[in-house]
């Protein structure tokens, strides 16, 4: 007879403990989601604060000046175009040339692109969060240790920005509309 009442006792104590565990379960996906909905609010925010678009986003001309064409958001220099010749008579290196949708520039350290951010596997889709914390930190060339320098115009103050920042701009990034461009590759300047 005293197994029945310790029984019941038994099962009733798992019971609660399995509630309480799906409670706290659903709780912290919750919090979890709410966390990760705030990340990428976060990021959006920061990628639209630090102007990343205007490098990194072809233009399209309007009545009143360039835009952003946002069918092309952040998917780097159009490699499907080309830059037009640069002009013999401008002294690269007290001037800077730059292509009239911001995408690209012609300096003293040669000719640079601005980079595919899309997750598409022509930009940022195969890389891993370390990697774009290392061209952000170190101004490496896809993240990659051995790699040539990230060249100017890309700002060099980004390696100021805290984990938690670059953790987000990398998941909202993820997020966006992946387009297929491959960047054309660095030039260095012609001797």
């Amino acid at each position: 007879m005293k197994t029945k009442p310790l029984s019941m006792v038994c099962l009733v104590a798992i019971f609660l403990i399995a509630c309480h565990d799906k409670k706290n379960s659903e709780a912290e996906m919750i919090e979890t989601t709410v966390e990760s909905q705030n990340n990428l609010e976060r990021g959006k925010y920061l990628v639209d604060a630090l102007g990343c678009a205007d490098c990194h986003t072809p233009k399209k001309m309007t009545a009143q000046g360039p835009i952003h064409d946002m069918d092309k958001y952040l998917m780097g220099f159009d490699g499907s175009q080309s830059l037009p010749p640069v002009p013999e008579n401008v002294p690269i290196g007290p001037w800077v040339l730059f292509a009239g949708d911001l995408t690209a520039a012609v300096g003293p350290w040669g000719t640079s692109y601005a980079g595919n951010l899309t997750p598409h596997e022509t930009g940022i889709g195969n890389w891993s969060l370390e990697q774009f914390k290392k061209a952000l930190r170190e101004a490496k060339f896809k993240g990659l240790d051995d790699s040539r320098p990230i060249m100017p115009p890309m700002p060099k103050h980004y390696a100021y920005l805290t984990d938690e920042d670059i953790t987000a701009i990398f998941e909202y990034l993820k997020t966006i509309k992946p387009i297929d461009n491959v960047v054309p590759a660095y030039q260095p300047p012609s001797s």
